[in-house]
């Protein structure tokens, strides 16, 4: 395969790049920030929470092991 034909065709791949990225809908700026603070937010909020269903479930299985040791020494 000679150069010039390994130019044509990386030529023609990018202009069939570029003409198919004309057709994309790209998401309007406004849409994205909201998008994005969404997923942020929701990160943090659902890892809080899972967090504080950590500590509840720590304290209960911290009264199970004492509640034990007290009953069985």
């Amino acid at each position: 395969m000679s150069a010039i034909t390994s130019e044509k065709k990386k030529l023609s791949y990018f202009r069939e790049v570029q003409n198919e990225l004309k057709k994309v809908t790209w998401t309007a700026k406004g849409e994205l920030l909201f998008c994005t603070k969404a997923v942020i937010f929701s990160t943090i909020f659902f890892g809080f929470s899972i967090y504080v269903v950590d500590l509840g479930i720590r304290g209960i299985l911290d009264l199970a092991s004492n509640f034990v040791r007290m009953i069985f020494g």
